[in-house]
């Protein structure tokens, strides 16, 4: 997936963008298609000293050299063993590179703004940056993709 397949687009009032969707922990997240260069599902991840657990290490993507961090650790959850729906999105957030590992990726969306709703504040999840009701009754919480590169 490129950067050139993403969108965001303006009819009258109504404004949308196109999130890619994905599971970790039992939660759906959506994570804006703007901001994603690739999704991975086999490289070699070097691990580095002294970084916060959720730090897995890095990787050489064609020269760029990309930290990959464990979504799920840096939501607080438990750490589980990889499995072959595992994978890593790489992210590119104001030129710095990031990879996230989660547990499954899912579908492309496009999401209405009307739509988004915003988190409770005695509930909030710093990384989260809204959240929208999908017809099937799932909850897909929005990556705040600039607080999660801030704040890694």
């Amino acid at each position: 997936m490129s950067a050139e397949n993403t969108q965001t687009t303006m009819s009258g009032s109504e404004a949308t963008e196109r999130y890619l969707t994905f599971r970790t922990d039992n939660l759906i997240f959506g994570v804006s298609t703007n901001y994603i260069i690739e999704i991975i599902t086999n490289h070699a991840i070097t691990t580095m000293p002294m970084m916060p657990n959720y730090v897995k290490g890095i990787i050489n993507l064609r020269g760029q050299i990309v930290p990959i961090i464990d979504i799920r650790l840096r939501l607080g959850k438990s750490e589980i063993e990889y499995t072959n729906t595992t994978c890593v999105i790489v992210l590119n957030v104001d030129s710095v590179f990031i990879g996230i590992i989660v547990d499954a990726v899912e579908q492309v969306l496009d999401i209405d703004y009307s739509q988004i709703s915003s988190v409770p504040a005695n509930n909030r999840e710093e990384l989260v940056s809204g959240m929208i009701s999908m017809p099937d009754n799932n909850v897909v919480l929005l990556m705040d993709c600039v607080t999660l590169v801030n704040n890694s």
